[in-house]
């Protein structure tokens, strides 16, 4: 596979007003899209459609416009959702066999930042072969199609509601959630509106969070990427539970009445312990970053385990070619493809509230079998001329350090993609054991450097 230009591990994302991010790219991202679908004919010369949805960046409206433009004039045509989860798009992409679903947004990170991300007709996330024809089509020169041939735009006014009925088809028809007091945090995104309505009527007393966005407060303080805050509300509030999106509201934190924070590696396992309850569950997807507990835990119970690549992107690849149907991040990226065709934080929720629910147990309880390894990771210099691959004295560290670990932790090394840094993690049952064996892999390194 050729290497990609524009296209990330999950779109096209950068500054506002930088390179990629401004809306003189989005109008020629736009065009360029609209023509790899237009080269594809539609039944009965149907025109191609495709949805736009955004979250709550002030740099929305100007992406919107442009990429609404460039989709036009390639005679593509399309549908406006306004602010809209990630995982909305692809729902509604997929359930009104539209061409394509096109998400503004940089997920977790601050309203200075943007992006564009695209969904193929199915849901999913698109395929490497078709963000390369995209890229391809960019580098052409950019035309217009005739005037009978430009697409038309209109406001699909009923997404919110149609994304909301879909999020509480995904709970069990005989539960609710009466009695339950529960915070939810949208991070000042794009579920700030929805999230509150599918917990409401489900029969919960919802106390909003990060509901009240102005186009800068994006993740600001507030979602998944700051559960302190979650915590803080849940106790502030007298909360049985908090719940935490972030700015696309694809990534899940939740928060129990003691202010106890439960990552997504944890709430992965009480979602698929619930299914075992149900159905044989032959495996599970987690990434490298997935804690070496959890991994040990599935195996006992007899559960396929598989790491992928840091990236829901990749977590759903192995999930495809594997035929399993849960997998998830650290992060809170939780995918359940028995419900959804991508990560979705309003929907993983209400997996967890089911499983609550039918246990009649909280998460505490729900994770009493499972004990998470303490996780110490340092970042150690290193220059970037050197090979750390094949050095010897980390190599030796290695070896040594998982001689002593055995089954008992595990060792992750990997090169920062962001600056010159060696990132040095363990993980094993005991904290010393993790800390002790950190140090050694540091020395080896230092090493390497003193014979470099």
């Amino acid at each position: 596979m050729s290497a990609r230009k524009y296209f990330g591990t999950d779109g096209i994302r950068g500054v506002v007003g930088g390179e990629r991010i401004n809306a003189m790219f989005a109008l020629k991202l736009g065009y360029a899209a609209g023509r790899v679908l237009t080269r594809a004919p539609l039944k009965g010369g149907a025109r191609p459609v495709v949805l736009i949805g955004k979250d709550t960046r002030i740099s929305g409206y100007m992406l919107e416009s442009a990429l609404e433009a460039g989709l036009s004039s390639a005679g593509v045509d399309v549908l406006l959702a306004g602010p809209m989860p990630t995982p909305a798009v692809a729902y509604l992409t997929r359930t009104l066999r539209l061409s394509a679903g096109i998400v503004i947004s940089a997920s977790h990170n601050p309203y200075y930042d943007n992006g564009i991300k695209f969904f193929s007709g199915g849901g999913m996330k698109l395929p490497d072969e078709q963000e390369l024809a995209i890229e391809t089509a960019l580098e052409e020169p950019q035309g217009c199609a005739s005037s009978e041939s430009l697409g038309k735009a209109r406001r699909l006014n009923d997404a919110a509601g149609r994304y909301i009925e879909f999020c509480k088809s995904t709970f069990p028809a005989e539960l609710d959630l009466n009695g339950l007091r529960i915070v939810v945090d949208a991070a000042n995104g794009a579920a700030y509106d929805i999230a509150p309505h599918v917990f409401r009527e489900l029969g919960a007393t919802v106390i909003p969070v990060g509901c009240a966005p102005d186009g800068f407060n994006i993740n600001d303080g507030v979602g998944a990427t700051h559960p302190e805050s979650l915590a803080a509300a849940v106790r502030d509030n007298a909360a049985d539970l908090g719940i935490a999106l972030d700015g696309d509201a694809d990534r899940l934190q939740m928060v129990d009445a003691s202010g106890r924070v439960f990552n997504g590696d944890e709430l992965l396992y009480v979602i698929v312990r619930d299914r075992m309850l149900r159905a044989p569950v032959p495996g599970v997807v987690g990434t490298l970053m997935t804690n070496f507990a959890v991994e040990r835990r599935f195996l006992d119970l007899g559960v396929d385990f598989a790491r992928a690549a840091v990236g829901d992107r990749y977590v759903l690849e192995q999930m495809l070619e594997r035929g399993w149907n849960f997998g998830g991040e650290s992060s809170g990226h939780l995918i359940c493809l028995d419900r959804q065709t991508t990560g979705d934080g309003i929907v993983a929720a209400l997996q967890v509230l089911a499983a609550m629910r039918q246990a009649d147990k909280d998460l505490a309880e729900l994770l009493q079998d499972l004990r998470l390894y303490p996780q110490i990771l340092v970042n150690v210099p290193l220059d970037p001329e050197i090979d750390w691959q094949s050095h010897g004295g980390l190599t030796a560290a290695r070896k040594e350090v998982e001689s002593t670990l055995g089954k008992r932790g595990r060792v992750l090394i990997r090169a920062s993609g962001t600056e010159p840094k060696l990132r040095l993690m363990v993980e094993a049952e005991d904290r010393r054991l993790a800390e002790e064996s950190v140090e050694r892999l540091r020395e080896g390194l230092m090493g390497v450097h003193q014979q470099a």
